[in-house]
């Protein structure tokens, strides 16, 4: 049975004192009053790894780094390898996000490269794929997302792929307060689910978690995660609020 997940991606917000309140904040609520069949992961930045995933029960609330290198270790100034993020008590990693492909220029090949690192540490990738807006105007959206994991995961086996979360997140709903209609997210999903069943199996495809990520909020998480295809999602502005959190995690 798959999954439901709601990630939040904190991005490039909160210092660690922050950090770790906030943190802290969403473990009580979830505790206490958390749908006990949701995953929750935290996505912070590395600064804050460790201090999170020390203030957190992890057998309720995961840590995920929202990046890493594309290297095991070496002189490369500035990078966190996927050995320093596992060290810090984190068992996820958000990888190919819009942000990082559009602001950091990574490209398949380097995305090839973090996921072997990540599935060889046996930590979870969540792996982001989706479209500009420019792209589902001209209504190549399903080709664009087909080449994205043609190229990547889709290069992996069965075994390796059930190891990956899958989140589809349309660039043109990322931090604009626009959010894809519940049909435009779930035909995409179910497009994504089709592909894996092509390529590899149905049974494989209904083992997937594949998650929405585009301004999910409490005022529309309940009619997103109705839908058959969606089984959580990856969010990012609601999750820097421990009460909206909660909310997208109990709209299961």
């Amino acid at each position: 049975m798959r999954k439901k997940i709601v990630a939040g991606n904190w991005k490039c917000n909160t210092t660690v004192k922050e950090g770790v309140e906030l943190a802290k904040s969403v473990n009580e609520l979830v505790l206490s009053q958390g749908a006990k069949d949701v995953v929750v992961v935290l996505g912070t930045p590395f600064t804050h790894l460790t201090s999170v995933a020390d203030a957190v029960d992890a057998t309720r609330v995961n840590v995920a780094s929202q990046n890493c290198a594309a290297e095991a270790k070496g002189a490369f100034t500035g990078e966190v390898s996927v050995s320093m993020v596992k060290s810090t008590g984190a068992t996820y990693v958000i990888l190919g996000h819009s942000e990082r492909r559009e602001y950091y220029h990574e490209t398949s090949e380097t995305l090839n490269k973090k996921l072997a690192l990540t599935l060889e540490q046996e930590l979870t990738p969540i792996y982001c794929c989706g479209e500009a807006l420019s792209i589902r105007e001209a209504g190549t959206q399903n080709q664009f997302v087909k080449q994205q994991l043609d190229e990547t995961i889709f290069l992996l086996p069965a075994e390796q792929l059930l190891k990956i979360v899958i989140a589809y997140e349309p660039i043109w709903a990322i931090g604009t307060g626009v959010t894809a209609s519940t049909q435009q997210a779930q035909d995409m999903l179910a497009f994504i689910r089709g592909l894996i069943a092509s390529k590899y199996s149905s049974e494989v495809a209904e083992e997937i978690s594949i998650l929405y990520g585009g301004s999910c909020s409490p005022a529309n998480a309940n009619e997103l995660f109705s839908q058959p295809d969606i089984d959580g999602g990856l969010i990012g502005g609601a999750s820097l609020k421990a009460a909206d959190f909660l909310s997208i995690i109990n709209a299961y």
